[in-house]
């Protein structure tokens, strides 16, 4: 990610103890939840949450350094309970290469496993300092992003494309839990408000970057390279950034066109992305995602200069980097 490496990232002791949380009596259960752990990812918001720990001041290995590590397992605990539901409402057949689990073990194992993870963070952030502001902010997240995913739905079958539904549901897929990892341990550490605050900004802000680029992505990257064929969302009726600046053009009514048929017809995604190209809709789109970038870079400043600061800033220069 960065050269900073004396930094406390997720490690074997995070993996351990949310081996640990996951353990169930019920086979199914534990079979989801090992899955989990071996497809392993990047582990992005707790470490996001971690890092935000140590900018705020917590040294890996104190006594209250083993509460950070239990924020950061609450934070993938939701994450990953929000794809296994996120995976059955797709209709997707894998995650990380994988099977996905509603296709291997059913839609009720799926679910109520993703209920399971939910309940066993309750009980986790019920033993953490600030525990009823921590459950709080878990509840209000827990449901941005359910409404973001409905919202998501409901725009689809209205056509009701509007920049604020699309901000909203961006915030709810991607941003909501990003700002989540980063603001929790200033609760955790009762820290002040500016620093609650200046957390939050910065991670609601990478968030809507980091989704707004994966959303120019499914418009104009490389197959090879994203791991699915381009042109996604227009085949789902979701209008991303890109074909938002179209809609407020000239070309308006072609690219409505190709929404709300679900780029059924040869030639649609090649079409958005010609108009996109030419109307410089993809640039406008890169332009505003280094501006949501360099946002979540600058709110840093509010925290002490320190390695663990410099990493989270790191993130937020990625978004800009990948945009070139």
């Amino acid at each position: 990610m960065t050269n900073v490496v004396s930094v406390a990232l997720p490690d074997a002791a995070f993996e351990a103890r949310l081996r640990e949380v996951l353990r169930s009596r019920v086979e199914f259960i534990e079979l989801i939840g090992e899955d989990l752990i071996k497809a392993g990812g990047k582990r992005t918001r707790p470490m996001i949450a971690l890092l935000a720990a140590q900018a705020l001041g917590l040294t890996p290995g104190s006594a209250s350094w083993g509460h950070a590590l239990d924020l950061g397992v609450c934070v993938e605990l939701l994450h990953s309970a929000s794809l296994l539901h996120d995976d059955l409402i797709d209709n997707a057949d894998t995650r990380r290469g994988q099977q996905s689990a509603f296709r291997r073990f059913g839609n009720v194992v799926s679910v109520m496993s993703g209920d399971f993870m939910l309940a066993r963070l309750l009980g986790l952030l019920s033993g953490l300092p600030a525990g009823p502001a921590l459950t709080r902010a878990f509840g209000d997240t827990a449901s941005q992003i359910c409404e973001g995913e409905v919202l998501q739905f409901q725009v689809a079958a209205y056509a009701d494309y509007t920049l604020p539904h699309y901000l909203n549901i961006i915030h709810g897929k991607t941003a909501a839990l990003t700002e989540l990892a980063a603001s929790a341990p200033a609760l955790l550490l009762n820290s002040p408000q500016a620093q609650l605050d200046a957390l939050g900004t910065f991670g609601r802000e990478y968030g809507l970057a980091f989704q707004m680029q994966d959303d120019l992505l499914d418009l104009c990257g490389e197959e090879h390279l994203i791991g699915k064929p381009i042109g996604g969302d227009l085949r789902e009726g979701k209008a991303t950034l890109p074909t938002l600046l179209l809609l407020g053009g000239p070309h308006a009514a072609e690219v409505r066109g190709v929404l709300e048929r679900r780029a059924a017809q040869p030639g649609d995604v090649a079409l958005v992305l010609r108009l996109a190209e030419q109307s410089g809709a993809l640039e406008q789109t890169r332009q505003e995602i280094r501006r949501r970038a360099r946002l979540a870079a600058d709110a840093l400043q509010a925290l002490p200069v320190s390695e663990a600061r410099a990493a989270l800033s790191a993130l937020a220069i990625r978004e800009i980097e990948r945009t070139r």
